[in-house]
């Protein structure tokens, strides 16, 4: 069993009528070892919790799909990072990367000029990874091998789709993408017979239509591919600050019409895949 924490659904706290951008926590069943997408500023209230239920766990890795402000800006606030005792690993995994550096993407935002506290004064130990592969930091989280695939995605400065195979289950990732006239086949087969797909959903079609090369989707799209795929069940996330509560509860209605299994992310959402 893999559970996997939204905190919270990307761009609007469905709910909650706030904006705030996403981290995605992935737990294994035992709760002993977690592992960390993107760092929006969910990442706050992930640290908050952390440290309120006592966990501990020497090394937390985060991955990214892409280091939009969105996707980053939570970090400063992440308690762990400020325990000199904590050992942190920054993870941008994925073939053809167009980062240089990426340390300097964190210092650049906690410069003095922005932030108070600078990166070398956090506290944390520190580890800056830019690698193809990225099983190899999952596997054995305990002792059940963990696969981890990533595939580049149409985005503006690029982005990446996570596919997380452990224990007989399958979770996929595909945030902030932009398929083109066609659903992207590589995503198809990366999502294939996965038994949870999140999935961009940021626009309505005729939203879409006006906004091509912003990089994201539809809903049509998000339940186009999921059923290109074969998946079993479909978290649309991504939502648009311009959409309140109401109207993403009518677009969830008529989304389960055609994909029954479909839920549209919430803040604090956690999902089991057992």
């Amino acid at each position: 069993m893999v559970r996997e924490d939204r905190y919270p659904s990307v761009m609007q706290v469905f709910k909650n009528s706030a904006v705030t951008p996403p981290a995605y926590k992935l737990r294994s069943p035992i709760r002993t070892r977690i592992a960390i997408i993107d760092a929006g500023t969910g990442l706050r209230n992930l640290g908050r919790d952390l440290r309120v239920i006592g966990h501990e766990q020497e090394q937390i890795v985060i991955a990214f799909t892409h280091f939009h402000w969105d996707h980053i800006q939570g970090f400063p606030f992440f308690a762990p990072a400020y325990d000199s005792k904590q050992k942190i690993t920054l993870l941008a995994i994925g073939r053809n990367q167009t980062v240089n550096n990426l340390r300097e993407i964190f210092e650049a935002q906690m410069q003095a000029e922005y932030f108070p506290v600078q990166l070398d004064h956090m506290g944390a130990n520190f580890e800056f990874l830019q690698i193809a592969d990225a099983s190899k930091h999952f596997t054995g989280i305990n002792n059940v091998e963990t696969v981890v695939t990533a595939q580049r995605h149409n985005h503006p400065g690029g982005a990446y789709s996570f596919r997380i195979e452990r224990n007989g289950k399958v979770l996929v990732l595909c945030t902030d993408v932009e398929h083109g006239e066609q659903i992207d086949p590589r995503l198809v087969e990366l999502a294939r017979d996965a038994d949870l797909l999140i999935h961009d959903a940021q626009y309505t079609a005729e939203e879409l239509h006006k906004r091509r090369g912003w990089g994201h989707s539809s809903f049509d799209q998000a339940m186009q591919l999921a059923e290109m795929a074969g998946v079993k069940r479909l978290a649309l996330t991504h939502h648009d600050p311009d959409h309140d509560d109401e109207f993403l509860e009518r677009i969830e209605k008529l989304c389960r019409e055609r994909f029954p299994n479909a839920v549209l992310a919430r803040e604090g959402m956690e999902i089991t895949i057992c």
